[in-house]
């Protein structure tokens, strides 16, 4: 697309958004609903499309967890019509009064939520994105612009298809949402710039996007940082339900954010708990990166070797885990500190002391005490959905619900009060 097409898209867009916010509740939920209907009924069309770019996938040999985060069957597209049913049960955020008082001088004095305008999205594999992220946008009243990555491309092109079939079916403009399927990375670097279209920008993926969007953007950014989640296996804990834990956290979906990349263990159980854990671990063939007690430890076992400096700091998205043991709480706490995203940090312990320490002074998006990493998820927290997993300080932290697509303006009704000092 040239500069022309693209602006007088961005445009539409734009206006389009503008009118979103005066749509009835109603409205906004029969569209949603309507959305739902088109994935049952359209099941074999999606999967048939989802097919075509997971067998793409395989020919160019990216790993079983990238291929995970593709894939889609009907278990998960149940999950995606569930949380579009989710987000319909929420109560509307738009115009949600946070705060309400009269002064002095008679002025009625009201704090309500009202949308952010235009988001983009770009996001790299997950096409369940797509629905989730349109019908929360939609809901709260946002334009939104939808860019995956090209991998999906054939699953997207059938989604959008679907969120256009659900808007002309109650009379909605179809420009309050651009499904983008066009590979081209320089049509993704215009709009980055676009600033005066577009009003929030989230970028959903590995860390070499973030960094691209971060050092290339003009849009104010809702950052959806990389999830190098620790969980920290204090001295007291319950070892069953600390291998529980961790089993889950690194072996249920290792392809997504909210999986676990470091274990930390006190050094006062190690030499009895990380043995199990290894066991536990073993039959998913996860691959193991150990410090120097880990490894006097577990030298024996046929899947584990010395970390490097740099495996502290990276996210595997895959079948394979950190180890560190650690003399101290404090110490597990620092390493985190060190190297961690910010994103999700989980305690076992059995000391309400130690959990509290640890949820008061390690700084995370979502701080655990006694479960696993992979519920820092809008949808298993009751969100309906999420845009994302925030983990910046900033206006939302955490997952990126309906409420958090909206800001907080000052709307004050006055009977011709004037300022006098």
């Amino acid at each position: 697309m040239d500069l022309a097409a693209i602006e007088n898209r961005l445009k539409n867009v734009k206006r389009a958004s503008r009118k979103l916010a005066n749509l009835s509740l109603e409205l906004r939920n029969a569209v949603l609903s309507s959305l739902c209907d088109n994935l049952v009924t359209s099941e074999s069309k999606i999967l048939a499309a989802n097919q075509e770019d997971c067998e793409r996938i395989m020919s160019a040999a990216h790993n079983p967890a990238f291929l995970d985060r593709l894939r889609l069957n009907s278990k998960r597209l149940q999950q995606m019509r569930q949380s579009l049913m989710d987000v319909v049960d929420w109560p509307d955020p738009i115009g949600e009064i946070v705060e309400k008082k009269f002064l002095e001088n008679g002025l009625e004095v009201q704090k309500q939520r009202s949308p952010l305008g235009v988001i983009l999205m770009i996001f790299e594999s997950r096409p369940n994105v797509i629905t989730e992220a349109f019908s929360l946008a939609f809901k709260s009243g946002n334009g939104v612009i939808l860019r995956g990555g090209s991998e999906s491309r054939s699953t997207a092109a059938v989604l959008y298809g679907l969120i256009q079939t659900a808007l002309h079916a109650h009379g909605v403009t179809d420009d309050s949402v651009w499904g983008i399927s066009d590979p081209d990375r320089a049509l993704v670097q215009t709009l980055m710039t676009q600033n005066q279209y577009i009003d929030v920008l989230v970028p959903r993926g590995g860390e070499g996007l973030i960094r691209h969007v971060i050092e290339n953007a003009t849009i104010p950014i809702i950052k959806n940082d990389r999830g190098l989640c620790h969980i920290y296996v204090h001295e007291d804990a319950d070892f069953e339900m600390a291998l529980n834990i961790v089993e889950n956290a690194k072996a249920q979906r290792p392809g997504v954010c909210n999986s676990m990349e470091t274990l930390i263990v006190n050094a006062k159980i190690s030499e009895k708990f990380l043995p199990l854990a290894y066991g536990r671990l073993a039959p998913h063939g996860v691959q193991w990166h150990v410090c120097h007690r880990s490894f006097a430890i577990l030298k024996s076992q046929p899947l584990v070797q010395a970390a490097l400096d740099s495996s502290w700091d990276t996210e595997y998205l895959d079948l394979q885990i950190n180890c560190r043991v650690v003399t101290t709480q404090d110490e597990a706490q620092e390493h985190i500190f060190r190297h961690g995203s910010s994103h999700s940090e989980a305690i076992v312990t059995s000391s309400t002391e130690a959990a509290k320490k640890f949820q008061s002074e390690v700084d995370a998006a979502a701080v655990y005490w006694n479960a696993s990493t992979r519920f820092t998820d809008g949808f298993e927290l009751g969100l309906g959905g999420e845009l994302g997993i925030s983990t910046q300080k900033l206006h939302v932290r955490g997952p990126v619900g309906l409420r958090e697509l909206t800001s907080i303006r000052w709307v004050i009704s006055g009977t011709g009060q004037i300022r006098t000092l």
